[in-house]
């Protein structure tokens, strides 16, 4: 077999570059997002035996299938590791059926409590080793600063990732006073000594746009190459190593719900994501093109709907969009960068053509993609946005009419999927555990709308001794241990910066000093 090399979505590669240099390297020159030049197809019945492997050997399977330029035995023993008694079960990713045609994929059994660590307990060790194997082949011998931009969940699983990685430092930004008490203490107790956080003034985007922007700047990136022997590099889902594992556990629950009999093999599954960045359900997207007999791709948006309506419209515009803080903070995006990705395949991999969008979006804050491929969105896409009183609605909904208690991201999935639903079985991708949203959760319990004050007791309370009284209260599962204990550990890291591309550059210069 020939290796699979990667170009991006823009055209600035002339040459594919192979796994290990696009995982380094993150961002393509130019802006773009790297993709691979061959996406491979497994039939019906190797998707199906994947049940039968352990989840490690699944996801081995998947990265072998696309020719990475790693060896198999590395490929084999990095997912061991990634997939191990990191996770709080065996199956590493269940499904939790509600009914015969209403599946829960629960992502969240990792040590940050989100799906994140799906893809986050993966990336790193295969960071690590792709820039082993490129200093050996004498391609680099620089260190390198993994650059976050997190609306909540991605900051404190990339932290817990690559904390004290060889070689490897990492900085993460998250809206200050965007996330929830539990994540912004997740983040700011993080242990390691090669970590930073800061919270940034202003919302997720102007966390992202700033981000890129720093990756952008030729000068700034040279200087810190010159002068500390450090790359910049990204864990974000603009990076293929974030999203390559986030394809396997489609595939993965594919099989495994034929093998608990839920499925006849090849009988179509709708799949339900909630959706901020687009790379979750991005991955659904290339599980069904590998031919996973995935039917229709339900994208959920919250009150932040930018992506339903460009999904309804084929017009992507946020030049007079207001960004509204909602239960659901992970997904309170409005530059969904992933869609990118799916904009290339969908049109033929036309890089002018995404270029050109792009340039509109950055300079109009808009775009409109033509007929053809907006036709073909629609023949895979359909989308709902639900608002945030219906979401903290549905959470108490499902838990008294089931005893399954939902996540604010979840509960927005789950309402999108019941609107738009026909005759298939419908997974719902469940991102995080609810518990790392306690206050909106105990809200939705108690019919507490958003703009009214908890009882005073209630808010009093840190968000540790919230989530122990829902648990009272419902009987839910105990509190998964990485969130049961925040309150004992010790906060370090408090600082608030301003988003421009200046104040961000100066921070990571203090920080690579240190």
């Amino acid at each position: 077999m020939t290796q699979n090399r990667y170009v991006d979505t823009r055209g600035s590669v002339s040459v594919g570059v192979p796994f290990t240099e696009a995982v380094i390297e993150g961002l393509a020159p130019g802006g773009g997002l790297f993709v691979p030049e061959h996406i491979p197809a497994f039939s019906l019945e190797e998707i199906v035996s994947l049940a039968s492997l352990p989840y490690a050997q699944r996801a081995a399977r998947v990265y072998k299938a696309f020719d990475i330029d790693l060896p198999d035995e590395e490929v084999d023993a990095l997912m061991a590791d990634a997939y191990g008694d990191n996770f709080d079960t065996a199956d590493i990713c269940p499904v939790v059926s509600l009914d015969e045609k209403t599946h829960i994929l629960e992502l969240w059994h990792g040590p940050t409590s989100a799906f994140k660590d799906m893809a986050l307990q993966c990336l790193p060790r295969f960071f690590a080793a792709s820039a082993k194997h490129l200093r050996e082949q004498g391609k680099i011998g620089h260190e390198f600063l993994i650059l976050v931009a997190t609306s909540g969940d991605t900051g404190k699983a990339a932290l817990e990732g690559f904390r004290d990685q060889e070689g490897v430092k990492i900085a993460v930004m998250y809206p200050d006073g965007g996330v929830s008490d539990i994540q912004y203490k997740q983040m700011a107790t993080q242990e390691g000594d090669n970590v930073m956080v800061w919270g940034v003034r202003g919302n997720f985007d102007d966390c992202q746009t700033g981000a890129k922007a720093v990756f952008g700047d030729e000068a700034f990136n040279d200087r810190l190459m010159e002068e500390r022997k450090i790359a910049l590099s990204s864990a974000n889902s603009i990076n293929w190593g974030r999203l390559l594992p986030q394809v396997v556990y489609y595939l993965s629950s594919y099989a495994m719900l034929v093998a608990q009999g839920k499925l006849e093999a090849g009988q179509e599954l709708d799949v339900c994501v909630p959706t901020g960045n687009f790379g979750n359900i991005l991955a659904a997207y290339y599980a069904k093109r590998m031919g996973a007999p995935i039917g229709m791709l339900f994208c959920a948006s919250n009150e932040n709907r930018v992506l339903t309506d460009f999904i309804n419209t084929g017009v992507y515009d946020i030049s007079d969009r207001e960004f509204v803080l909602t239960p659901s903070p992970s997904m309170d995006i409005l530059v969904s960068s992933n869609l990118e990705r799916q904009l290339f395949e969908l049109t033929g991999r036309d890089a002018e053509a995404i270029k050109g969008w792009m340039e509109d979006l950055k300079r109009e804050k808009r775009f409109q993609v033509d007929k053809e491929t907006f036709a073909q969105m629609r023949e895979l896409y359909a989308s709902d946005s639900v608002d945030s009183a219906t979401c903290l609605e549905t959470i108490r909904k499902v838990f008294e009419e089931t005893g399954y208690l939902l996540d604010p991201h979840t509960a927005v999935a789950f309402e999108a999927a019941q609107r738009l639903r026909g005759e298939n079985p419908v997974l719902v991708a469940s991102t995080a555990h609810w518990a790392k949203f306690g206050e909106a959760v105990y809200r939705a319990l108690h019919g507490i709308d958003l703009q009214d004050a908890l009882p005073e007791a209630v808010s009093a309370l840190t968000g540790c001794q919230l989530n122990n009284l829902i648990q009272r209260e419902t009987g839910a599962s105990e509190v998964p241990a990485g969130l049961a204990r925040l309150d004992a550990m010790t906060v370090r890291f408090t600082d608030v910066i301003e988003g421009d591309t200046d104040a961000i550059e100066r921070a990571v210069l203090a920080f690579c000093a240190q």
